[in-house]
């Protein structure tokens, strides 16, 4: 999976780099076609910003977290893709049970 952090405003600093990429792996256990993921770091004022795109077979995802803290923000943002992707996940294994059953009962 291609994996871009960027930033807007702001230097993407080793730490948050690695920060960013050990969270990385929530996405990775739960759908092993993942394609890319692009997140982009900004800061308005006070407000600290993460927005991220991530592209799966079948669907593109998107969130986007404010905080205080970058690392906060960061930490939200991967917990909204996470959700998002048990989701999508959820409804293609539905949709294949359902066609799985109806073709069983109607042969």
């Amino acid at each position: 999976m291609q994996f871009q952090l960027s930033g807007q405003q702001i230097e993407v600093t080793p730490a948050l780099r690695d920060h960013a990429t050990a969270k990385l792996d929530r996405l990775t256990r739960l759908d092993d076609k993942l394609m890319s993921l692009a997140i982009v770091l900004s800061v308005d004022k006070l407000q600290q910003r993460a927005d991220g795109t991530l592209n799966a077979v079948g669907a593109t995802l998107h969130a986007e977290a404010t905080e205080a803290d970058m690392y906060a923000s960061i930490d939200v943002l991967f917990d909204k893709l996470v959700a998002q992707l048990r989701k999508h996940r959820e409804k293609i294994a539905d949709k294949h049970q359902r066609e799985a059953r109806e073709e069983r009962q109607y042969g």
